[in-house]
Formats: structure tokens, sequence, C-alpha cells
């Protein structure tokens, strides 16, 4: 696609003080995702991010084999500490050029460097908004992030596999913000509250 790389750093940052936000009491409340709760949504965002740290480290074994869909995600006790920093390992180990290039795998599917690269700013950016959402935070995704997500949802939405992964494009005005747009893309409706 393109051996342009980008900083997750930023965008894991911001999902790691959103994660920092979450009150014991709305663990259980809903998401945008509807088949997570918010502890569902933090499980899979710590689960995701050791699977894209070592996908763009290309240490491939277990935790890139494992498919997201193969057991509904969950936090253990010590999540307020684990989430932080298997964020900030995703971003340390994406600043390598070299997880840029070649192939890599994560979540069962074997994908180029570059491709990898986007899908997992992409998880982190719209399970950002899932979460902030969710917990009824404020929601500024990091600029760069928020372009290359955006296009990357563009440039799948004529993809016919593409609503089994992000699910149906939700119409968004093209006036819209960029994130708005970014939301509608990836099939959420960005009005959405709990």
């Amino acid at each position: 696609m393109t051996d342009t790389t980008l900083d997750l750093g930023p965008q894991a940052r911001i999902v790691a003080r959103l994660a920092e936000g979450v009150t014991d009491e709305q663990l259980s409340g809903p998401t945008p995702c509807p088949e997570y709760a918010v502890r569902n949504l933090l499980g899979h965002l710590a689960g995701l991010a050791v699977a894209f740290r070592d996908a763009g480290r290309k240490d491939l074994g277990a935790t890139t084999d494992t498919s997201p869909t193969s057991a509904l995600p969950d936090i253990g006790p010590g999540w307020r500490q684990e989430l932080p920093k298997v964020l900030e390992e995703l971003g340390d180990a994406w600043r390598d050029p070299a997880a840029w290039t070649g192939m890599t795998r994560a979540g069962g599917v074997d994908l180029p460097g570059p491709v990898a690269g986007l899908v997992a700013v992409d998880e982190i950016m719209i399970h950002g908004w899932d979460l902030a959402r969710a917990t009824g935070q404020p929601y500024e995704a990091d600029p760069a992030a928020l372009q290359a997500v955006h296009d990357f949802l563009l440039a799948s939405v004529d993809d016919p596999t593409r609503d089994s992964i992000f699910g149906p494009v939700v119409p968004v005005p093209a006036d819209a913000p960029l994130l708005d747009r970014a939301v509608g893309l990836s099939g959420r409706d960005p009005g959405w509250t709990p």
C-alpha cells in the first residue's frame, strides 16, 4: 500500500488516558460494539495491543495466531497497569521502520507490514472512540492517526468483504468532522450514546 510509516505512540497514549478514566462502575456498561461491555472492550484493546506489538516486532506465535473472535475478551485484575504498558509497547514496536516492511501476522492473518500497521492504528483509534463514547469521556484522536484511518477505511468501501470486518458504512454528511466520517466508515453511528 505505502512505504510511509506512522507513529502509533500518540494514539496509543490517548487510549491509555481514556482507560485511566474508566471507573469500576462503568465496566459493565454498553459500548458501540453490541457484543462488548466496557470490560470486554478493554480486554479487546489489551489483546490487540499485544498481538499488533508482536506483529510489529515480527515475533510471530500464539499472540499473533489467535483470532480476535475466538473468545469474548475480558480484563484481568491487573488491567489498569497492564493496558497502558502494552499500548506503550505497541507504539514502540511500530516506531521501528522494520515493522513496516515485509510480511507479518495478526489475528491469524498474514499481512504486509504496512497493512498491519494501518490495521493496528485503525483498531486503537476506532476502539478509542468506542471507549470514550461508552464512558462519557471527550475524545480527540491523534490527527495523523485519524487521517490515516479515514483514508484506510475509505479505500475499503468497495471491498466486498469489508462488512464482515467493519460492518456496513453508516452514512455521514460529507462536511461532517473527519472523526465522524471515519467512525461512519467503520460501521458505527457517530451519534451513538449509551
